[in-house]
């Protein structure tokens, strides 16, 4: 029967036990379900800072919903008793397709940071990228547990700051470099601005950089970017940063098939299809809208992996399914980190296996090698053939 009880709304007593129905629905089934219990987590300017995209938020809503027009072609009588999900990246193994993507400030949402997020990543044994803004420096996450671990480096004006946390990566042990390439200025996050939203001094600059950027407008993330990104980032500087370590370097933030092939000629050992999270230009394409043009585009010369909007299980097996070696996760990430630590990191992480080994057993795909482009419909092709 149903009645209230003391410090719940409702309660279900069955035989004398008392179970909240606030309990009930409040653990998360499914990694959408993580924002809810971020957002009562987090303070407003925290939340919004993290979940927020540029301007009016078009391609941000976009790189979710793009998922839900492309359908799942099922093959049958396949034998799915066993299910290897396990695969790897620049030759690292992992359990899952399934990377932790470069994301800033980890400590706005946790006071360990990313020290926690790393021993999630070990836990489930894949590859974290640690983000250059992030609030732990590259040595406490290396020092904090035993994984493969990238770095992922913005390029300031002084570009002597590049080199020196290139080399402090690389000496502590990070296997890449990834290469964010979608930032000479930073996109307009108008939340940010409402909430007047201030940047932490970031660890890693310590003896590095003392700017005060300040604005009178809101946010202070806009100055500061304009005062320390390098806009003058070219197609030649990649070469300038092979000098500099011998760390493979990726290059996050190609949209066209035309990016892709120079990326290919320049030598990078991997692409990462990115539009930032939807953070930086508005109203661009979806990621998973351009992912078979950029795949196409490289021919297999070069490994190309994909972030943006995935949320579920169907959506990392469609990503594979368009030529993506492996997905990046982001947000989902931050609010799981959030919400329950390392704990809810290592929850989301594993809520998306669970739903990865679901779909491929439900598709009849054994292994990840064996998601082809048959198994996915995009909408044009659906429209195509209804003509």
């Amino acid at each position: 029967m149903l009645r209230r009880c003391s410090g719940y709304p409702v309660c279900v007593i069955f035989k004398g036990f008392q179970l909240s129905l606030d309990k009930m629905v409040g653990e998360p089934v499914n990694v959408n379900e993580f924002q809810e219990l971020a957002r009562e987590a987090l303070p407003k300017m925290y939340h919004d800072f993290y979940a927020g995209g540029a301007e009016d938020q078009y391609t941000l809503k976009e790189n979710v919903e793009a998922f839900h027009r492309i359908m799942i072609r099922p093959r049958i009588l396949v034998d799915v008793s066993r299910i290897d999900m396990s695969t790897t990246v620049l030759g690292y193994k992992i359990s899952a397709p399934i990377l932790i993507a470069p994301t800033a400030l980890h400590k706005l949402a946790h006071p360990e940071g990313e020290v926690a997020t790393a021993r999630a990543a070990a836990a489930c044994k894949t590859i974290m990228v640690l983000s250059f803004t992030s609030s732990c420096t590259v040595e406490e996450v290396a020092s904090g547990c035993n994984a493969v671990r990238f770095f992922q480096l913005y390029v300031y004006k002084k570009r002597d700051i590049a080199a020196v946390l290139v080399q402090r990566a690389e000496r502590n042990g990070y296997k890449a470099l990834v290469l964010t390439v979608d930032t000479p200025r930073l996109g307009r996050r108008e939340a940010d601005i409402k909430n007047k939203m201030v940047a932490p001094r970031l660890k890693n600059l310590e003896g590095l950089l003392s700017i005060e950027a300040d604005s009178d407008n809101g946010s202070n993330l806009e100055a500061y970017a304009k005062e320390t990104m390098d806009a003058s980032l070219c197609w030649k500087d990649i070469e300038w940063l092979k000098s500099i370590t011998n760390m493979p370097i990726l290059i996050k933030g190609v949209l066209t098939g035309e990016d892709a092939i120079k990326a290919a000629e320049v030598g990078v050992a991997g692409i990462m299809v990115s539009n930032h999270g939807a953070r930086q230009l508005d109203y661009t394409d979806a990621t998973i809208n351009v992912l078979e043009e950029v795949v196409h585009a490289v021919g297999g010369r070069v490994p190309v992996f994909f972030d943006g909007g995935v949320r579920r299980g169907t959506d990392i097996f469609k990503a594979l399914a368009l030529g993506a070696q492996a997905v990046l996760i982001g947000r989902p990430v931050i609010f799981g980190l959030a919400a329950k630590g390392e704990y809810g990191v290592r929850q989301v992480i594993q809520m998306l296996k669970d739903e990865l080994e679901l779909t491929m057993a439900l598709s009849g795909c054994p292994s990840v090698k064996d998601i082809t482009r048959h198994h996915v419909r995009t909408e044009r092709e659906r429209l195509h053939a209804m003509l």
